[in-house]
């Protein structure tokens, strides 16, 4: 007997066509997330710092500061409150990596890092930059991800800002192509203006140089208290997003131009300050199904001086990094070279701790929706996991994989987890 219901085929007909803006605008404002890899870090160099070399010294210092301070995996594992096998494991992949790829990515800065210095000299030192990120994509040598962060778009930098990216682009160009790393960073924004500026230079250069449509995207860093509450109260976070016209790719939160702005001291500032979490929650939900990604921000107590005071710094670093990662952050800046090791540790521990869980809740989930779970009814998993936390999971374990944490073997087939992650 055939299906009998009430409503007119019509009612459906101009209710679809009534929600058919609501439709389009739901799918420009929030495509989901990017189906590319994540940095887990970001690495702020000075521009009069920065040559082909750099990334490799850091990994060299990185592994430097494990062979003094902390020699072997008990040392290691003690220090950060790893245990047995985990320590041993997680000891072996940091190692691996700063041999490997000991910068995910790498910033090369114009900005606080660099200073206010003559023109003719910021003009060589963008020119030299660009040059040598050619070279060193060229020979293999580039971190996978790398840019440059600008002067911000106030009046007194603005200028200097704008000629130091262009100088910067077209070098890049002289050189052959952009690279496909490319990621450029905007400092200090106060106002969603200042973001459609960016924007608008974005499009003129790609004008200008005959590259495709949206080419270039660019980071916002949130940097001051206007970049989260306006002036008529507000938030202002989906502003800056909109204003970009979907060449926002990242939030960055600055962990201490934030903080000083908030009146915080210099002793309580920190990633871990109720004021940070206030803004990074309105980040996050404001960014969140929109495609823009989230980075938190660094700590300034470097782990350099006596043994004791190296642990004592990778142990701050550490639990600050794990933090962030269990508040959904997998993204953050590091200010020194032996960061690196806790960095990776904590990024590591954190993928490899649920890693075992994840699977499991992944393969019930699975055998449930495929229906070939127990035909008796038995519970299969411990926890009934959602369309959306199935998602979750998949990315998760996805993000373990790119950071190099899981090893195609220990996860389930990759066009499973690419299909659950929506990628």
């Amino acid at each position: 007997m055939p299906a009998v219901t009430t409503l007119a085929d019509a009612v459906r007909t101009r209710i679809g066509a009534a929600l058919a803006g609501t439709d389009a605008e739901l799918a420009r404002r929030y495509p989901g997330d990017r189906a590319t890899r994540q940095p887990v870090h970001t690495v702020y160099v000075p521009a009069d710092a920065f040559d082909a070399g750099t990334a490799r010294a850091w990994g060299d210092q990185a592994l430097a500061a494990l062979d003094t301070h902390a020699p072997d995996p008990a040392v290691f594992g003690a220090v950060l409150g790893l245990n047995g096998e985990l320590a041993a494991d997680v000891y072996d992949l940091v190692r691996a990596k700063l041999r490997r790829e000991p910068v995910e990515d790498l910033r090369i800065d114009f900005e606080d890092g660099y200073g206010v210095r003559p023109d003719a000299e910021e003009d060589a030192a963008a020119v030299a930059a660009a040059r040598t990120v050619t070279a060193t994509v060229a020979d293999g040598t580039a971190p996978p991800y790398l840019g440059i962060r600008m002067k911000c778009m106030e009046a007194a930098v603005r200028d200097r800002g704008i000629r130091t990216l262009d100088l910067f682009l077209t070098t890049l160009l002289d050189g052959g192509a952009l690279p496909d790393g490319l990621l450029l960073t905007l400092p200090k924004v106060t106002f969603p203006e200042q973001v459609a500026a960016m924007a608008d230079l974005c499009e003129e250069f790609e004008r200008a140089a005959g590259l495709p449509e949206r080419r270039l995207g660019f980071e916002i860093q949130i940097e001051t208290t206007q970049a989260i509450l306006g002036p008529d109260g507000t938030a202002t976070v989906p502003r800056l997003i909109d204003a970009a016209r979907g060449r926002a790719t990242s939030l960055h939160y600055g962990t201490f131009d934030y903080s000083a702005a908030c009146g915080v001291s210099a002793a309580h500032q920190s990633l871990d300050h109720p004021a940070a979490d206030h803004a990074k929650a309105v980040m996050q939900v404001a960014a969140a199904g929109t495609g823009v990604r989230l980075s938190d921000g660094s700590t300034n107590v470097l782990p350099v001086g006596s043994t004791a005071d190296v642990h004592s710094a990778w142990r701050l670093h550490h639990g600050l990094v794990r933090r962030s990662l269990a508040r959904a952050y997998y993204q953050g800046w590091d200010m020194h070279p032996a960061h690196l090791p806790t960095r990776y540790a904590a990024t590591y521990a954190f993928y490899r701790e649920g890693l075992a869980a994840a699977t499991a809740r992944l393969a019930a989930y699975t055998a449930d929706s495929a229906g070939t779970a127990d035909s008796a009814g038995a519970v299969t998993s411990a926890v009934l996991d959602e369309p959306a936390t199935a998602r979750a999971l998949a990315a998760y374990l996805l993000r373990g994989l790119d950071c190099g944490a899981l090893t195609p073997d220990e996860l389930p087939a990759p066009t499973t987890l690419a299909a659950l992650a929506g990628r």
